[in-house]
């Protein structure tokens, strides 16, 4: 790492955008000011904001700053994975191939697809009447 003291990346996940700044440090994670354990009390979501660290055998050697807006907490996890996923890969090649494999550098573009005009939601149809 060249003059800066931190890598950042930006995350998205449905409507979720997560800044992300990746420290060298001891592996606190901090999400819009609270620790992670504060912000998500589910072990699955703390597990998908860990996977990147998992994969690459990086656990304890940085400290991750972020700020995330929009969206409901599965993607507000989903945003700061890839976000972290992002600013990992510019550290160093091989990490880069090992979070590709684990597809964690692709954005899970699935957003909720538009309500269309006559339909109750984005494909429900008003029941049909013959008579």
């Amino acid at each position: 790492m060249s003059k800066k003291e931190y890598i950042y990346a930006t995350g998205k996940r449905k409507s979720s955008i997560a800044r992300v700044n990746i420290i060298p440090g001891t592996g606190k994670i901090t999400i819009n000011g609270k620790d992670m354990n504060d912000v998500y009390t589910l072990d699955t979501l703390k597990a998908i904001v860990l996977k990147p660290f998992n994969v690459a055998n990086l656990m304890e050697k940085y400290d991750v700053v972020a700020t995330v807006r929009g969206g409901g907490f599965a993607g507000q996890a989903g945003a700061v994975a890839h976000g972290i996923s992002k600013a990992l890969a510019s550290t160093d090649v091989e990490v880069r191939g090992v979070l590709k494999r684990h597809g964690l550098l692709t954005r899970d573009s699935r957003v909720k697809e538009r309500r269309k005009y006559g339909l109750k939601k984005a494909r429900k149809a008003p029941q049909f009447s013959k008579r």
